[in-house]
């Protein structure tokens, strides 16, 4: 069963993301990307810092070895945007204004099957990410999901237009770019095979995801946030941000004591059996 949430919810990150963006009619699309950033930036930051990282804290491993993947994972995915394989599409929402001064198709094609790789293996990741999550427990699979499906459709929605700048018609830049959101899937079932014999190690793959989540907000989205906006932009910006982080902080707090509603009810049931056994 764990196979079949892990591929329904990369399908639904890595493919269903990408018919949302090219769904969203064009008059309103700066508006709802804008939206969408401060909205993801919430829910990844608070996916990683109110979810993922108390719980792999929670497993008892060393937390100077956690605090140190921590750091590793940061520089990971650094190094990997600076060596543009993990992209994010994101800054290019407003690429159809300025995009491409004295275009050449042939580049302009390049360019575009680059955004393509990079996304891929960008999805792959996601992929392998989610299988971890849903691995460790379901609750954490499914905010997981949710985080990387937040920050999926604005990166889509400017992967998208980037495509389109690049000379891809309309359909042919969907269908490339849900042909690249199946990596995702792809990725979930190779985490699923691989991750599965080494579940000692899940603590230290939940950070290395949840880095993954501080940094996609805090280099790539926060960024374009810092923008000179009018006080009522500024307030819709702070708005949707919280929003994100309350979101994600009721399903956190809510799951968490689930949780320790179970311990404590397999803890009673333990002593009531002891008491049974000691008469």
């Amino acid at each position: 069963m764990t196979l079949v949430y892990i591929l329904a919810a990369t399908f639904l990150g890595g493919v269903v993301s990408v018919m949302l963006a090219a769904a969203l009619s064009a008059p309103l699309l700066g508006l709802i990307v804008r939206h969408l950033v401060s909205l993801s930036t919430g829910v990844l930051l608070g996916t990683a810092l109110l979810h993922v990282l108390p719980e792999a804290f929670e497993t008892g491993a060393p937390p100077d070895a956690l605090f140190l993947t921590l750091l590793g994972g940061l520089m990971f995915f650094f190094l990997l945007e600076k060596a543009e394989l993990y992209r994010h599409g994101h800054h290019h929402e407003h690429d159809h204004h300025h995009h491409h001064h004295g275009f050449d198709a042939e580049q302009a094609g390049r360019g575009g099957f680059s955004v393509l790789v990079g996304d891929s293996i960008h999805n792959f990741c996601d992929g392998i990410l989610i299988a971890g999550a849903f691995i460790a427990s379901p609750e954490l699979g499914l905010v997981t999901a949710m985080a990387i499906i937040a920050h999926e459709i604005p990166q889509e929605v400017g992967d998208y237009i980037v495509l389109i700048n690049a000379g891809f018609t309309k359909t042919r830049a969907l269908v490339y770019n849900a042909i690249s959101g199946t990596a995702a899937m792809v990725g979930g079932v190779v985490g699923y095979v691989v991750i599965g014999p080494w579940q000692h190690y899940l603590p230290y793959m939940m950070v290395v995801a949840a880095s993954s989540f501080v940094y996609v907000a805090v280099a790539d989205l926060i960024p374009q946030l810092q923008r000179r906006l009018s006080w009522r932009q500024t307030a819709a910006q702070l708005f949707w941000l919280l929003a994100g982080l309350v979101f994600i902080g009721v399903i956190a707090q809510s799951m968490h004591g689930h949780d320790h509603g179970h311990e404590r009810g397999d803890h009673e049931h333990g002593a009531e059996a002891g008491q049974v056994h000691a008469h």
